[in-house]
C-alpha cells in the first residue's frame, strides 16, 4: 500500500487531498515534527532533506509535493495524456510551487504580486470552473491548494478576486478536499 509521510499543518494535505480524489488508498504515517522524527536516519532514507511530504508506492519513493502530485497523475490518472497536456500539467504544478506560493506568502512580494498573479487566475476563472477547463485535475489539487490557504491562513481580502473567491469556494467543497483537516 502506498504510503503518505507528513506532519500536522504540513504539504502533506496537499498529496492527501489528491490521494483522496483519486480514490487510491494510502496509508498516512504522521512524522513528530516537533521531536525531529522527519530528522531520523529511517526518514532520511527516504527523503534525505529531511522534509515532508514524501510518498513510497512499492518499492519506488520520491519526495517534493509538486513531484509527488504529477508522478500520481502519471500513474493514477484515469485519462491518459499527450505530452502537451502533461506539458500544460506540470506547468500549473510548478506554477503553483514556484511562482504563486512565493508570490502570496512572501510578504515582502505579495503588494506587488498579488495583482499580477490573480487577475489573470480571476480572468481564467470567470470563463470555466477551472483551470484547464470543465474538468477537476492534478493542475488544481496544487494551485487550489495554495488558494485555499490564503482563507486559511492569511485572510486577505479577495474582493477585486470574485471569481478566485468563488473558486476556492468550489474546491473547498469538494467531499475529498483535505486541506488543513490534520491539525
Amino acid at each position: 500500500m502506498l504510503k503518505l509521510y507528513g506532519g500536522i499543518r504540513s504539504r502533506a494535505s496537499i498529496i492527501e487531498w489528491y490521494l483522496e480524489e483519486l480514490g487510491i488508498p494510502y496509508e498516512f504515517v504522521l512524522l513528530d515534527m516537533q521531536s525531529g522524527e522527519h530528522l531520523q536516519p529511517e526518514y532520511l532514507k527516504i527523503n534525505p532533506m529531511g522534509k515532508v511530504p514524501a510518498i513510497v508506492d512499492g518499492d519506488f519513493q520520491i519526495w517534493e509535493s509538486g513531484a509527488i502530485l504529477l508522478y500520481l497523475a502519471d500513474k493514477y490518472s484515469k485519462t491518459p495524456l499527450s505530452l502537451e497536456e502533461r506539458g500544460v500539467l506540470s506547468q500549473w504544478v510548478l506554477f503553483a510551487n514556484a511562482t504563486l506560493g512565493p508570490g502570496i506568502f512572501g510578504e515582502e512580494n505579495r503588494e506587488r504580486e498579488m495583482p499580477r498573479l490573480l487577475t489573470p487566475l480571476n480572468n481564467i476563472f470567470e470563463q470555466q470552473p477551472f483551470l484547464l477547463g470543465n474538468e477537476f485535475s492534478v493542475a488544481d489539487v496544487a494551485v487550489g491548494s495554495v488558494l485555499s490557504y490564503i482563507s486559511l491562513l492569511l485572510k486577505l481580502d479577495l474582493s477585486s478576486y470574485p471569481a478566485v473567491s468563488d473558486y476556492i469556494k468550489r474546491i473547498c467543497e469538494r467531499p475529498a478536499f483535505s486541506i488543513g483537516k490534520r491539525a
